[in-house]
């Protein structure tokens, strides 16, 4: 086994890309929250970017790691710590076995991802390795961890004793992921009209795109509510069922807004004023209860543009990370 779970936190569970293809059978995508981070944690220890992570809240977990591993720490800021040694997230760290991870202090955000060079053996339900906790499937038995849990990682090649010095238990290697400013200003989510916009009257509209809303205490994975200006419709159609994803916005009947996240359904009844960019969704699933947003609308070409962009370079990093690990066992 690679790491023991010693105190479980508020909702740890094994997460990856999500499932997808399943659709039709009312099985929807899950996965991490923000598939960013996770994806970079996962290049940042030269895994491929869909292997399984551990997605952790606040407060986080303590884990043991029971054999050496080469390891690291993305999306939220919960002060992560080796022993009683700080920890940099976006870089990858070389821990000695029978050290302690822990998140004594909230920083920032509200999801953090650990990965595991080899990723982690979790269970494969059609396809995915993503924890559905409402199938009770895939993951780590369908479940969020709990005390006593041990998860293993495939073997490496890598022989890291021989990177870490003698005297040291930690390691900080000289990469790190920039991530620019694909968390800057989390005030503002960028949008894409949805096929129900013009099916709210105009100060609705206006409201939408200009006021500030706040995020519900009882938002969840599968959504977030959002108090703000309700918003009306100027007719009384009747929308059939229909095919939602995540970041899609919909008003409920009582004209509360909400954002759909990666436990979503797969289909609503209910308008569809928007959507949200994929460039956007991971910052959008680092806010936490009681923080503003404010939408703003782009173009289906801008919003085709910064999703290009930013998987070039996402794979400039991915090969760069590759060569540099590559570098270093030649090294040792």
């Amino acid at each position: 086994m690679s790491i023991s779970i010693i105190k479980p936190g508020i909702l740890d569970t094994v997460q990856d890309m999500g499932r997808f293809g399943f659709g039709s059978l009312g099985i929807n995508c899950g996965g991490a929250m923000d598939r960013y981070a996770a994806a970079l944690g996962n290049m940042l220890v030269g895994n491929s970017p869909d292997d399984a992570v551990l997605e952790m809240h606040f407060p986080g977990p303590q884990i043991l790691f029971e054999q050496n591993a080469l390891i690291s720490i993305t999306g939220a800021d919960f002060n992560a710590a080796l022993n009683d040694e700080f920890l940099p997230r976006w870089t990858p760290l070389l821990v000695r076995k029978n050290t302690i991870l822990h998140f004594p202090k909230w920083q920032w955000g509200s999801r953090a991802y650990l990965s595991l060079h080899g990723g982690i053996c979790a269970d494969d339900w059609l396809g995915s390795y993503s924890t559905n906790l409402k199938a009770v499937a895939g993951g780590f038995r369908g479940r969020k961890l709990d005390k006593g849990d041990e998860l293993a990682t495939r073997e490496s090649v890598i022989y890291f004793p021989a990177l870490l010095h003698p005297s040291k238990d930690l390691r900080k290697l000289r990469w790190t992921a920039s991530t620019g400013d694909v968390y800057a200003n989390t005030e503002l989510i960028r949008i894409v009209r949805g096929h129900e916009f013009n099916w709210l009257e105009e100060t609705s509209q206006t409201a939408l795109l200009e006021e500030r809303f706040v995020i519900h205490p009882f938002g969840d994975r599968m959504g977030y509510r959002l108090q703000g200006p309700r918003l009306t419709a100027n007719s009384q159609h009747e929308l059939v069922s229909s095919g939602v994803s995540f970041g899609t916005l919909q008003v409920l009947p009582n004209g509360e807004l909400i954002v759909l996240m990666a436990d979503h359904q797969t289909t609503g009844g209910y308008p569809r004023p928007g959507h949200v960019i994929s460039a956007d969704l991971p910052k959008l699933a680092q806010l936490r209860p009681g923080q503003p947003v404010r939408f703003a609308e782009v173009s289906i070409a801008e919003a085709e543009r910064l999703y290009f962009e930013r998987h070039r370079e996402m794979d400039i990093l991915r090969a760069a990370c590759a060569a540099k690990l590559n570098e270093l066992v030649c090294q040792g």
